[in-house]
């Protein structure tokens, strides 16, 4: 089996995801890329933040539009290391975010592939292409060491 170098915005939410962990939140990095240049990052940051919205990917977004001055972000793609939850996948859908990465599932709490599937509603009006699993057995690795830690 031939393995692919990992790409370097994955690479990059991964190393967020584990700031996020040092600081002792769920290790969860994002990262939006526009042309191929990193434009805003984020990892999870709720607990740090006193903020149940300070999801990695809303703060790669909120950091994004700001950077760009619009709240559209059309043309960029966001690299996440777990599949988003039924609010930043919103989020998502809401800033027109062309293209998103994800590189583990979650059956629990995503709303991507699993739960309430977002993009697949009628009233979801931008649906963004959707690729998962690169970096997923270190993203699932450290999520499951993180969880197994607070037990």
């Amino acid at each position: 089996m031939t393995r692919w170098p990992l790409p370097d915005p994955m690479r990059k939410a991964l190393a967020l995801a584990h700031q996020a962990a040092d600081a002792g939140e769920v290790p969860i990095g994002a990262v939006i890329v526009r042309n191929g240049e990193v434009i805003a990052t984020g990892h999870n940051a709720p607990r740090t933040d006193h903020d149940p919205t300070a999801h990695a990917e809303i703060k790669a977004i909120r950091g994004a539009a700001k950077a760009l001055g619009q709240e559209r972000l059309e043309g960029c793609e966001l690299w996440v290391t777990l599949e988003p939850c039924a609010m930043c996948a919103g989020a998502i859908a809401h800033a027109r975010i062309g293209k998103l990465y994800y590189a583990t599932s979650d059956p629990k709490g995503g709303a991507v592939e699993h739960g309430s599937k977002v993009f697949e509603q009628e009233q979801c009006l931008h649906k963004p292409e959707v690729y998962s699993g690169m970096g997923e057995a270190e993203a699932a690795g450290m999520l499951r060491e993180f969880f197994r830690a607070k037990r």
